[in-house]
């Protein structure tokens, strides 16, 4: 039997194994898509909720809390909680009337539905007195100043100023008070609740962070480290939660053939987002929320589009399936390509197919860089700036500086770090083995990521107007 030789530019078939990876690659993306695209507005924002209280002791055994809840959070979830439709119905009406400008906003429909907002927030935001680290009964608390709409990072948020009666528990000496939060649980499957609470009371004062569903108090008296650990939990969570930062990484991830290439990229974009993030968070740098939301999705689809074309110039045009091309080289071929030599005569001509995402060679290198990863890492650092006024947004720290804050601020970074580095640890190799296997799937991969951050900026861009 002849055994039949393979033409060197014909194409093998896809093996059962890479066959499968791929449709398991497709399948999940089109679900993550659809999720996406299908997601409301509400839901979106509820898988990761944020609240902010405020917390004082003005006068021994008096703790004034200020409340801050998106009002739109608490017109939903809050409504629907209480059976209160009509709140749900007449907020939606005006928001839709403001023109979606949120300084247009009034606490007209919290004031018509007090007994609705109230309701639901006394019970599920309380203080009580904390004796040898057991908490006593709840005191009784009431809200004791009109409602306010106020703006945090440009999105509307209700505020409530609530007081809680502990006189009839607390001595003459300084009390540990226990603040916990039942405020929105579970918002979204596998979603979340956080609660920011900046606290100066006569037992204690410093920040710390809550989850109602599994973290749900605190005591004024705990110590430095433990509520530090609390916000290098929210910080990890924030990255891994948060889908924008998530594809952004990917984006860097794809478009990285060494890992010399992800680490320097990951590195600028540390950089850069530490510093704006610290910067915001502190207030020294502000940008509105629709410039920092619409410019994020923006960069995804950069970034993803700038590796799309990394991988067009590198001539993997064969392997992406627009067409490839054959060099007629003379004599042995040199140089880091896989070359397979075509039946011929006195010369030869080889079928090249050039290294994944290797630069043209008119580009001149320097300690192994070339301009375009030179380029690559600017352009990494300018969108890490934006990211960093991204994550303090999220945190929402409003706050005069303290040094119990700086640290608050730089532990949450250090926890958006280890994540970062845990999510390289793992995609990267991944993705090293499936280039290998199937070296189109870095370019459509990019290709998805690239379209759901133009589906974002678009969603963003339309929003904020």
């Amino acid at each position: 039997m002849r055994n039949r030789r393979r033409h060197p530019g014909a194409r093998q078939r896809p093996r059962p194994a890479i066959r499968t990876l791929v449709a398991g690659v497709v399948a999940l993306t089109g679900v993550a898509v659809s999720v996406m695209l299908t997601a409301t507005p509400a839901a979106a924002h509820s898988y990761a909720a944020t609240v902010f209280a405020d917390v004082s002791e003005p006068e021994r055994g008096v703790v004034r809390t200020v409340l801050d809840i998106e009002y739109v959070l608490l017109a939903t979830d809050g409504a629907r909680a209480m059976g209160d439709t009509a709140l749900e119905q007449e907020a939606y009406a005006d928001v839709q009337a403001s023109g979606r400008d949120p300084e247009k906003l009034t606490p007209a429909v919290l004031d018509d539905h007090a007994d609705s907002v109230e309701g639901y927030v006394l019970p599920r935001f309380s203080v009580s007195v904390a004796q040898d680290g057991e908490p006593s009964q709840a005191c009784p608390n009431a809200v004791v100043a009109p409602y306010e709409i106020v703006i945090r990072d440009g999105v509307p948020h209700a505020r409530l100023v609530i007081e809680a009666d502990c006189t009839a528990q607390v001595e003459a000496m300084p009390v540990p008070y226990r603040i916990t939060t039942e405020l929105f649980p579970g918002t979204a499957p596998g979603g979340m609740t956080t609660t920011i609470v900046d606290y100066d009371v006569r037992s204690g004062a410093g920040v710390a962070s809550l989850d109602t569903d599994t973290n749900p108090s605190m005591v004024t008296t705990t110590d430095w480290g433990s509520r530090m650990g609390e916000f290098l939990v929210l910080g990890a969570e924030h990255l891994l939660l948060g889908p924008d930062h998530l594809l952004f990484l990917l984006a860097l991830i794809i478009g990285s053939r060494r890992l010399r290439d992800i680490v320097l990229a990951a590195t600028a974009f540390t950089v850069a987002h530490s510093a704006t993030f610290i910067l915001a968070a502190l207030g020294v740098v502000s940008i509105p929320a629709w410039i920092v939301e619409p410019a994020i999705a923006l960069s995804i689809a950069v970034v993803a589009l700038w590796e799309m074309r990394r991988f067009r110039r590198a001539g993997q045009a064969d392997a992406i399936g627009v067409g490839g091309t054959l060099r007629p080289l003379s004599g042995k071929a040199q140089g880091p390509l896989d070359e397979q030599p075509l039946v011929g005569g006195g010369g030869s001509a080889v079928a090249v197919r050039e290294q994944i995402l290797a630069a043209p060679a008119s580009a001149p290198a320097v300690d192994g860089f070339t301009r375009g990863d030179l380029l690559r890492i600017g352009v990494v650092f300018a969108f890490g700036l934006m990211h960093g006024v991204g994550f303090a947004g999220a945190l929402g720290i409003d706050e005069p500086f303290s040094w119990d804050l700086l640290g608050a601020l730089l532990v949450f970074n250090v926890g958006i770090e280890l994540a970062q580095l845990l999510v390289i640890a793992v995609v990267f190799p991944l993705f090293v083995l499936l280039r290998r296997r199937l070296p189109s799937a870095g370019f459509w991969i990019a290709a998805v990521v690239a379209a759901i951050g133009l589906f974002w900026f678009a969603e963003r861009l339309i929003a904020g107007v």
